[in-house]
């Protein structure tokens, strides 16, 4: 069976919205898929605050942003239909939307109205895919290891480095997943600082140092403790590392570069904490890294050191791969959730069972 499918992302590190128009197709339990056009949108200064804004709305205001937002996302996708010629072409559109809050198991909130979106493109919409699972007593998070295990199976290793960093480890007959630490969007933060987006290449956090009395507080969070399954909201970064960084009074390009080293350390950590459970022993692994992160020379570089001891090898995959992945993902689970079969793997998130997580908004008759 062969569907065709928008996913879109945004992510909490607010670069703007990734689109990608995904050919899917199932063949006795085993997917493929390609990649036909896709597009990252940045957004303009106003939805960057908009978005960041968020948490502090009112529920009227927040409300009106959640409408206002999938009206948006819809006509991005109208844009995006348009540009690349794919009128009566697309099934189906898959949106992860915002996260604006998360704390399990209590509720999870991701704004960007199916409805709206719905009614602004005519066409059929899955959207809100982690309260489901929350409701059933799980993480909400991380949900792209099920499109891992689907459409990436030579590897056992993946991270994906965004707003935050999220590490999966496929076992036999096991799976595990977590949020590793706030990554991308610490990192911009400190970037702007400097009056720059992000950090190119790593070109800012390379031109610093370590600061380790930082760099000791850093890994000394609480979360980095608990043992998984474990999320992380965005409000970790934001409210509680940040300004950690910020108290130090450092050099932008100390702070960066003693960041970057904190992601690092902490993904070697939780890499170590998933192979104690599991007893498990590398031979020859290779860990696939995606997300905005992974083009991050620097970065990358101050990982594959942390892993070298593991051993584990980095490998950075094509670059659509890397900047589409999420996007990618979010249209298969649009596609489970269309044939009603489980969207989260259970001993992912923490939930009593599988569910199909997933609201379906069909639009115009």
């Amino acid at each position: 069976m062969v569907y065709r499918v928008i996913g879109l992302m945004s992510g909490s590190s607010l670069d703007g919205l990734d689109i990608a128009f995904v050919e899917l197709e199932e063949k006795g339990g085993r997917w493929n898929y390609q990649v036909l056009n896709a597009s990252s949108l940045p957004y303009d200064k106003d939805w960057q605050q908009r978005l960041q804004q968020a948490p502090e709305l009112s529920a009227r205001a927040m409300a009106e942003l959640d409408a206002a937002y999938g009206k948006y996302i819809g006509q991005k996708v109208n844009e995006f239909i348009a540009l690349n010629g794919l009128e009566y072409k697309v099934g189906l559109v898959v949106s992860h939307g915002h996260t604006v809050f998360h704390h399990p198991p209590h509720y999870t909130t991701q704004i960007g109205s199916g409805a709206f979106i719905a009614a602004t493109t005519s066409l059929p919409v899955v959207s809100d895919l982690r309260t489901m699972d929350v409701a059933m007593g799980g993480q909400g998070a991380p949900i792209v290891p099920m499109g891992e295990f689907l459409l990436y199976s030579a590897y056992k290793y993946f991270l994906n480095i965004g707003g935050i960093a999220n590490l999966s480890f496929r076992g036999e007959n096991v799976y595990d997943a977590f949020d590793v630490c706030p990554a991308n969007r610490v990192l911009n933060m400190l970037a702007s600082e400097l009056g720059h987006v992000f950090d190119e290449n790593g070109e800012l956090s390379r031109k610093g140092k370590v600061v380790e009395t930082l760099l000791d507080q850093l890994n000394a969070q609480e979360y980095y403790w608990q043992a998984y399954p474990k999320s992380l909201a965005n409000e970790f970064g934001t409210e509680v590392i940040y300004p950690l960084i910020r108290s130090f009074k450092l050099n932008p390009h100390d702070a960066l570069c003693t960041y970057v080293e904190h992601i690092s350390m902490q993904t070697a950590e939780a890499i170590q904490q998933v192979n104690r459970k599991r007893g498990y022993r590398l031979e020859s692994e290779k860990i696939m890294i995606t997300g905005g992160g992974a083009l991050n020379t620097f970065l990358v570089e101050r990982l594959q050191h942390h892993l070298n001891s593991i051993p584990l090898v980095v490998e950075v995959p094509d670059r659509q791969t890397v900047e589409f992945k999420e996007a990618i993902v979010m249209a298969l689970l649009g596609v489970l959730r269309w044939r009603e079969e489980a969207t989260v793997i259970q001993t992912v998130t923490g939930a009593t069972d599988a569910s199909i997580g997933g609201a379906l908004w069909m639009g115009k008759q």
